[in-house]
């Protein structure tokens, strides 16, 4: 499973009781019990663009998991069955035998002819039709949809995009298309026989073995992977893809592409043969699989996914090389790639052991950072993944969840960021050695099976001779994390710095630390435990010291307060080896600003900040704008403030960071900081001109911004010269210049826009369309309602559905204001009798779309959202 992407609110645990708002008390969730094992699966398929069916012949190798067996129940969701039979093994003169079965639409219970004992083999052969379009299922925060098989653009009637087929079969997924046994503790071998058109090229686990060309024009290709995998990782993909092939030792990789990105291929996945290299050498275990292949492909309903041997991405990976100079994605490639050794070559044994799938593929992109890119970049990446766990509304929830309602519900900030985290903090008490060690010996003792969170901990002890259930019962099977107070005192008269830590949740943890003690400028490493509500410890010193810093190696997955006085903190920041120690002294010298609200304007105004030592802090901050790490130059420029902004020198280092930093997303800052608190200065109009000729297109976007603030006209002038850039930020840019200076004429630029780009990206563009529509003249206005009724009626996910319907009764309310002060387009003047019907007209075009739109919805919640728009109206 991907990466999880934070695009929006995380779900909640569980599922709220009708009626209630509380939760029901959850089920207890085993490991699937094991009574047949599918041994080897052959399947043999033929999609049907018209239909959006697959026609299907499976053929299963079985065989009793342990006990006797005279029946066999497979997973085989919404299927038209034409055939269940036995047939009898090679070299047998036995006919094939139908069997008799009973089959509810989920779930097929076959009746074999005799009883079979442990180590008898048998063959069931099933033909069917999937029917993947009229099933109803539903995702979850990281999968969007359940049906297992994608037709794309199936009619050919969207000329912006591709035909595409392609499968999704995390977690209980793939038996939309084959029936198989789906649960993550099953495993098998397979080959797939795939029939398509000649013109399509295809993609399936494995190797492809041959392609035999039919008399009908089709091919077929024949796929087989000789490694047994849970059957949730089988996958196949068919469209017009160019393939890129690449090496690593004696191992195809390959990465398919859209034609238009063959040529960015090696520079969107350039870094795999690298990668593979480092991960095989880091955990002493060779990459497993028979080949590496990664694919992209339009409307995933995920961000990517692990599939063995064939990873599935999402249509953001594909990026031009200027596009990758803002973002690489590498960190959703090394997230996919690590989880062949961790959820495809050991796998959970089931979703309540997801952790060990996502928690190590999480970590896996830390691996890779600390790797290419050094620790910075690393801990960088890291302290996001803390952020997001510690600002979800999960925290409470524990890693292995073996109490849970419905498991799509586990792919969240507990399995993934957090459990990444804890994997860090295991790695840092065990030490390097061991921590790699023991990740060889788990996977070499599971490997092409199935595993729990205790065989994890077992292969720990093994290697480290120590007891861990204190780690692994309060971070793996326990639930939230410390929160800290920490304080620091020197007694002159006793000659002992005291440092106290008192932990303020419940229940407690064991926090062992190293903790720094700078004197004279040198530090000394100290190691502690924190175990109890309170604890105190002192060092022996002769003199107050300059600093401690406890937690030096900043690995604690903890929220802390710490009583230092700026001075330590600035100390901190000029002494301290660490990235987090430079962002954490950064972060507490300049606090988030104070701001008053004012009832009377509705405004909010900016509080002086009177803590701390302001000299001090602008010092730090003009420091931390040259700091070596780009993220900290960022968080500089954000710290920045009226009064730090009119400092003596700022100005012109901002100027300089915007002009010539080589971090794209510092000079982006740069500029926004530059048009925050010197958005009237035209002086300024040439850099941001110049800027939006820069190589990146965050860059580009925040310059055209800036320009605006500066020199509205000239930015309207290159907002028309720039406005054929399809990049989302720059689009957006163009379209808030639209808003405030276009005419009708720019009509067509946000018509192109919403035709071409995703739901998703359509909604960011709103809060400019809504305010230009309304400077439009009525035939225009009505004309542009369309693409905000689309965006409802074809939106899944819930927000999008919001914005939409907020934006119509936005212009509804702001038309039946014009219409009650007289169609008044300027204050003050009376309006024309023409211009009063226009309105009107406007105003019956978007009740009639908000009436189409009630009428067809279904959502019950939705559906108040209309009710409460229309009350507050």
């Amino acid at each position: 499973m991907p990466v999880l992407f934070s695009c929006h609110t995380p779900r909640q645990a569980g599922n709220t009781a009708p009626g209630t708002g509380t939760e029901p008390e959850r089920e207890y969730r085993s490991s699937e019990k094991r009574t047949n094992d599918i041994v080897h699966t052959r399947l043999e398929i033929r999609p049907d663009w018209e239909k959006q069916y697959l026609y299907g012949k499976a053929l299963l190798t079985v065989q009793p998991y342990f006990y006797s067996a005279d029946s066999l129940i497979l997973d085989a969701k919404g299927f038209d069955l034409r055939n269940v039979a036995l047939i009898p093994d090679s070299g047998s003169h036995n006919p094939e035998q139908a069997l008799t079965y009973v089959y509810d639409s989920l779930r097929l219970h076959i009746k074999l002819d005799k009883t079979y004992y442990a180590g008898q083999q048998y063959n069931i052969l099933i033909e069917y039709v999937a029917r993947p379009n009229e099933l109803k299922v539903k995702g979850s925060e990281a999968i969007e949809d359940a049906k297992g098989l994608y037709f794309i653009n199936p009619d050919g009637k969207e000329n912006d995009k591709p035909r595409q087929i392609w499968t999704q079969g995390e977690t209980q997924s793939n038996s939309c298309w084959f029936p198989t046994i789906d649960s993550p503790n099953e495993r098998m071998t397979q080959e797939i026989y795939l029939t398509v058109d000649t013109q399509y090229v295809t993609l399936s686990n494995g190797l492809l073995e041959y392609s035999l060309l039919n008399n009908d024009g089709t091919r077929t290709d024949y796929w087989k992977q000789n490694l047994p995998a849970a059957p949730y990782l089988t996958m196949f993909a068919v469209g017009k893809f160019s393939v890129i092939k690449d090496k690593w030792k004696d191992l195809e990789v390959s990465y398919y592409v859209e034609p238009g990105y063959a040529p960015y291929a090696k520079s969107i996945f350039g870094h795999t043969p690298e990668m593979l290299e480092f991960f095989s050498g880091r955990l002493g275990v060779n990459y497993p699989w028979e080949k590496f292949s990664q694919i992209v492909v339009r409307d995933y309903v995920s961000g990517a996914m692990e599939n063995t041997s064939a990873v599935i991405h999402g249509e953001f990976l594909q990026r031009t090389n200027r596009e990758l100079l803002d973002e690489t994605n590498e960190d959703v490639v090394s997230h996919e790639l690590f989880h062949h050794w961790f959820g495809d070559l050991v796998t959970c044994e089931s979703w309540s052991n997801l952790t060990l799938n996502e928690s190590f593929a999480t970590y896996g992109e830390y691996l890779w950072n600390e790797y290419k890119y050094g620790r910075e970049e690393a801990d960088y990446a890291a302290n996001g993944d803390l952020s997001s766990y510690l600002y979800s509304s999960k925290t409470n929830e524990k890693l292995v969840r073996f109490y849970y309602n419905d498991r799509e519900d586990l792919f969240d900030v507990i399995s993934y960021q957090k459990g990444g985290r804890i994997l860090h903090m295991l790695r840092k008490y065990v030490g390097d050695s061991a921590f790699f060690a023991s990740l060889r010996l788990y996977l070499e003792s599971n490997k092409f099976n199935t595993a729990e969170a205790h065989q994890l901990r077992l292969a720990f002890e093994q290697v480290t001779g120590e007891d861990l259930n204190w780690f692994f019962n309060q971070w793996f099977y326990g639930s939230g994390h410390p929160e800290l107070v920490i304080s620091y005192n020197y007694s002159a008269s006793l000659k002992k710095e005291f440092l106290v830590i008192r932990q303020q949740q419940e229940p407690l943890f064991r926090l062992p630390m190293a903790v720094d003690i700078y004197s004279n400028g040198k530090p000394v490493r100290h190691y502690i435990t924190v175990a109890h509500r309170t604890d105190t410890f002192s060092f022996d010193l002769s003199a107050r010291p300059d600093l401690v810093n406890a937690d030096a190696e900043k690995m604690l997955l903890c929220k802390k307060t710490e009583n230092k006085t700026p001075e330590e903190w600035a100390y901190q920041y000029q002494h301290a080896p660490l990235y987090l120690d430079r962002y954490e002294a950064l972060d507490q010298l300049s606090p988030a600003p104070i701001y008053h609200y004012n009832r009377k304007t509705s405004e909010f105004t900016a509080l002086p900040n009177t803590s701390g030592n302001d000299s001090l802090t602008e010092d730090i901050i003009a420091k931390a704008l040259v700091d070596p790490f780009w993220n900290i130059r960022r968080k500089a420029l954000r710290s920045i403030n009226v009064k730090t902004a009119g400092s003596q020198g700022v100005k012109e280092k901002i100027i300089s960071l915007a002009a010539s930093d080589p971090k794209a997303s510092v000079r982006s800052e740069a500029i926004l900081v530059l048009a925050k608190y010197f958005g009237g200065d035209s002086s300024l109009a040439t850099l941001y001109k110049n800027a939006i000729n820069d190589s990146s297109y965050h860059v580009m976007a925040s310059a055209l911004h800036a320009l605006f603030l500066a020199n509205p006209s000239m930015a309207f002038q290159m907002a028309r010269s720039i406005e054929n850039e399809k990049q989302l930020n720059v689009v957006k840019a163009i379209a808030e210049v639209y808003a405030r200076e276009g005419t009708e004429e720019q009509f067509v630029f946000f018509e192109k826009n919403f035709q071409r780009l995703k739901l998703s990206q359509q909604q960011d563009l709103l809060h400019s369309y809504v305010p230009f529509l309304l400077k439009c003249l009525p035939e225009t206005t009505i004309k542009g309602i369309s693409p905000i009724e689309n965006m409802i009626a074809r939106g899944k996910r819930p927000e999008i559905k919001e914005d939409g319907i907020r934006a119509l009764y936005y212009l509804k309310n702001m038309f039946v204001k014009k219409i009650k002060d007289g169609g008044d387009r300027k204050k003050n003047e009376i309006a024309s009798e023409k211009e009063q019907e226009g309105a009107r007209k406007t105003l019956e075009a978007i009740n009639a779309t908000i009436a189409r739109l009630r009428k067809a919805e279904q959502d019950p919640v939705v559906l108040m959202l209309y009710n409460s728009l229309e009350k507050a109206r």
